[in-house]
């Protein structure tokens, strides 16, 4: 008899210690997910950003070449299309854009609670990695054999880029994952 009374005041406890928890604004799991996912989203928009603007990607004795530009002594010149840079530079240019939407959609769920959509951006945010992924093993490859050729900051700034938008991924994928369960198991009795 004790015992039923003590388990029934467990359970009445852990269920108002639910709700109040729910109701508090910015606490739980989800919502330090939802946060995180979007830092790590705004890091890799910055750096697909910056490494697909600038011209660093490799150095040589008397200049360096990006995926645009190629600068020898000071001056610099377009590059001559070819296949593996074009694939590179609209790769990047994709995934930059995908990073752009990415992060537009995780501040929208993150300040507008209501219906989350943690699959669509974790989606975003893995295409965004994709793409960085396709981009900078090409431009390796094209690279890589090349005498007297060192990769630079731009080249390293995307590859670095690319864990930060699959880390995001996988926060806003995590977060929607809590929302799913904890939506299937709200109408089950609690039971100890």
């Amino acid at each position: 008899m004790v015992w039923v009374a003590i388990r029934e005041s467990v359970a009445e406890g852990a269920v108002a210690s639910r709700k109040l928890i729910g109701s508090l604004p910015g606490t739980g799991v989800k919502r330090r997910l939802q946060s995180r996912g979007t830092l790590l989203g705004f890091l890799a928009q910055i750096l697909t950003i910056l490494s697909t603007a600038t011209n660093y990607w490799i150095r040589y004795p008397g200049g360096h070449s990006g995926l645009w530009q190629e600068c020898n002594g000071g001056i610099c010149s377009n590059i001559p299309c070819q296949t593996m840079l074009a694939v590179a530079g609209a790769c990047m240019v994709l995934a930059a854009c995908s990073a752009v939407v990415g992060l537009v959609m995780g501040l929208r769920i993150l300040y507008h609670e209501g219906d989350s959509r943690g699959q669509t951006m974790s989606g975003t945010f893995f295409l965004c990695g994709l793409l960085l992924l396709i981009a900078l093993t090409g431009y390796t490859v094209k690279n890589a054999w090349k005498n007297d050729v060192f990769f630079s900051w731009s080249y390293f700034s995307g590859w670095l880029a690319l864990p930060f938008s699959i880390l995001a991924g996988f926060c806003f994928l995590l977060a929607d994952m809590i929302v799913q369960s904890t939506d299937a198991i709200s109408g089950f009795p609690v039971c100890l």
